[in-house]
């Protein structure tokens, strides 16, 4: 088998925010960091970084970003597993000045909508891009509701990450359509919309000319991993052409790495070239500085 040789990041560092369980305790917020993006070692001895105090006081499927006013967020899935998988109809932001001090925790509850949405059942795996055209942040994630059993991917704008607007349909299927993960190629300036392929058990993606859509039906499955995977992220090695992503093997335990220059065709990565040894569930990466890398090392959370 051919596998794809690590590329060189050229600046910077990287922090990878996750929770490590199903249990009450675990499903907490994780930070780990790496100098290349390839190895990774958890921050806090591998205990949580920020106790939720709001909704469920759990969260999942975490989402680290930087904004456009140069301040970190996190937004993730408000739900408590032991509540069952159709208990959660939230979500939940913070944000950080300095990736340390977390703070303005809000939830932002979908039902809160009205009409279609009083009755979510689901508000899964949030993630946020920002949106040039409408000048405000895109949220996304998988959506369902007690008559729409399904989960579909939908969005919505906000100014603060604080508050919404009314939700739209970005990418709905027949079958559950969940894990959403935007990227942009720069190459054919399209849009790829990745996500968990719930008959394939794979990652999919379905492309579009525009961030909100229309997506063209047409999944290609891309995770070359044989396991069933889920809660990908797609994520560039600072100063080169090479973007990696990372899949959540929820049957093994582990990580499954693999890498794309042109997001169609992709290589895995060797497991001797990537670490990430504190067994992290569903969560995301991406670039910080290196004054940022040294300060969380320092950090006492």
């Amino acid at each position: 088998m051919e596998y794809a040789k690590k590329a060189e990041s050229k600046f910077g560092k990287y922090i990878f925010c996750y929770f490590v369980g199903n249990g009450e305790n675990q499903e907490r917020i994780h930070l780990a960091v790496s100098e290349n993006g390839y190895n990774f070692f958890p921050l806090n001895d591998n205990k949580p970084v920020i106790t939720q105090t709001k909704g469920k006081k759990c969260v999942r499927d975490p989402y680290i970003f930087k904004g456009q006013d140069n301040c970190y967020y996190i937004i993730g899935t408000d739900m408590r597993c032991e509540e069952g998988w159709e208990s959660n109809h939230a979500l939940v932001t913070w944000k950080s000045a300095d990736l340390i001090n977390w703070t303005d925790e809000t939830i932002i509850d979908i039902r809160e909508m009205g009409e279609e949405f009083r009755n979510t059942t689901r508000a899964w795996a949030p993630q946020a891009i920002w949106d040039e055209e409408n000048n405000a942040y895109m949220i996304y994630w998988a959506h369902s509701t007690k008559e729409h059993n399904t989960a579909g991917m939908y969005y919505a704008h906000s100014k603060d990450m604080k508050t919404i607007t009314e939700p739209k349909p970005l990418y709905c299927r027949e079958v559950q359509t969940i894990d959403g993960d935007i990227a942009f190629n720069k190459s054919n300036g399209k849009y790829y919309l990745f996500f968990k392929h719930e008959e394939k058990q794979a990652i999919a993606y379905v492309t579009s000319d525009k961030l909100t859509g229309p997506y063209e039906d047409k999944p290609v499955i891309v995770s070359l991993s044989k396991e069933g995977v889920e809660g990908s992220e797609i994520y560039p090695i600072n100063g080169t052409d090479t973007f990696v992503m990372v899949m959540d093997e929820y049957s093994t335990d582990i990580f499954f790495m693999q890498q794309t220059e042109d997001f169609e065709t992709y290589l895995p990565v060797k497991k001797e070239d990537y670490s990430m040894d504190f067994h992290p569930r569903h969560g995301s990466i991406c670039a910080i500085t290196d004054e940022e890398y040294e300060k969380l090392l320092k950090a006492e959370f």
